[in-house]
């Protein structure tokens, strides 16, 4: 079928996960589980910072935009994967394929910039906290969160649009579980130079860039906690910045090894894999690590539910 941009491929085929025939069940029922314990758990983060006005803050709407952001940064590939895993003929059309791909990376964007976000609140609370309120104002967080937006549909659309230019010949086989970037350009039978110059530079910018601020951010706050000789102050700023940091880093890493610095090494399996980490395992970590152990979403669960409980 002859494509608008001289492409003869009108549809891709998902190779999915390496998985074995009698472990297939197995891992569907794994899963299945993660995609539904992100949705509840980043659900439930967004239903009790709507309605508990204690948590109508700046550091509760940020996480309220990286709750949203993880619940669909998931649900691009998750439903999709699990659909395939039951499917024969794990087919996704021409045009399915790059809507994907423009939500994986706008979503996947979008996350690293609420981090820097998120990293920049928890710096001024740390350091400036009598100027915490007047810094943090209303107007700020809503410009840093618009922001944020309008920058991921730029490099979404950017990617997508290069993408779309480019001639997919005979082979259609994407030894991935979605359309992935990487996996689409070694594909294409067109000059893909440009569309790698622009991964490199404002795609680099994108990832590297928000890493970078968001270190910078926590070693301010741990320094400065530091300074104050307490004991358990310290102990709780190392717990809660290395939970922070691990994830960050589980993040920002994989990213960086599959985009940024691939190797003639990394096998499809490995890359894979990775991907996992970033599309998979961080979005259902993040409302445990940022909201739901910690005191103020606790007391809001508390609340919400006592007075369903008193008004039923």
């Amino acid at each position: 079928m002859k494509m608008g941009n001289q492409s003869i491929v009108s549809e891709f085929l998902l190779l999915g996960l390496p998985i074995e025939p009698d472990q297939r069940a197995l891992f569907y029922t794994l899963f299945l589980v993660m995609y539904l314990t992100t949705v509840l758990g980043n659900l439930l983060i967004i239903l009790l910072i709507h309605l508990d006005s204690h948590l109508h803050t700046p550091m509760y709407f940020f996480l309220s935009n990286l709750s949203f952001s993880d619940l669909c940064f998931s649900s691009v590939t998750m439903p999709e994967l699990l659909q395939n895993m039951q499917s024969q003929v794990p087919y996704i059309p021409y045009a399915g394929c790059l809507t994907q791909m423009y939500f994986f990376l706008f979503f996947g964007d979008l996350e690293s910039f609420l981090l820097v976000a998120m990293a920049y609140d928890r710096y001024v609370a740390v350091c400036f906290p009598l100027h915490y309120s007047t810094i943090m104002s209303p107007k700020l967080c809503f410009s840093l969160v618009s922001l944020s937006w309008v920058l991921t549909t730029f490099h979404a659309l950017l990617q997508t649009l290069l993408m779309a230019r480019l001639c997919f010949c005979a082979d259609n086989v994407i030894p991935h579980f979605f359309c992935d970037i990487s996996a689409l350009l070694k594909l294409s039978c067109s000059d893909t130079r440009v569309n790698e110059l622009v991964i490199f530079t404002i795609g680099g910018l994108i990832i590297v860039t928000p890493f970078l601020l968001i270190i910078m951010s926590y070693a301010r706050i741990l320094s400065s906690i530091l300074k104050v000789p307490s004991s358990g102050g310290i102990r709780k700023a190392f717990s809660t910045c290395g939970s922070h940091l691990s994830v960050v880093s589980l993040f920002y890493g994989t990213v960086i090894a599959v985009y940024l610095c691939p190797s003639a090494n990394n096998s499809t399996v490995k890359e894979t894999v990775m991907s996992m980490m970033y599309t998979v395992v961080t979005p259902m970590l993040n409302p445990f690590i940022y909201s739901l152990r910690n005191r103020d979403m606790k007391g809001a669960l508390g609340r919400v539910f006592c007075k369903k409980m008193f008004l039923c």
